[in-house]
């Protein structure tokens, strides 16, 4: 047997619906922290200072995310792996 049931609502009525916790106040107050942080390092006009308020972990992933790629594509071209 199969039943099919379609509900036209809202995604604010479906969340309700299930019981999931209104978190837009929360999603509204991080989204002016970014703001803030996004705008303060464009005042300084420093690259080094607006990566740093997007991505406060730093640039380490990003660097070994570069590295895996580079060493994919010269594995794909025929080449070694360097030793690093």
């Amino acid at each position: 047997m199969k039943i099919n049931v379609e509900m036209d609502m809202t995604p604010e009525e479906a969340r309700r619906l299930m019981g999931l916790p209104d978190v837009s106040r929360m999603q509204d107050e991080l989204l002016a922290e970014m703001q803030k942080r996004m705008k303060a390092a464009l005042d300084t006009s420093d690259p080094e200072a607006m990566f740093k308020a997007w991505m406060p972990v730093g640039g380490a992933g990003l660097e070994q995310f570069q590295r895996f790629l580079w060493d994919g594509a010269a594995r794909a071209a025929g080449g070694t792996k360097k030793k690093a």
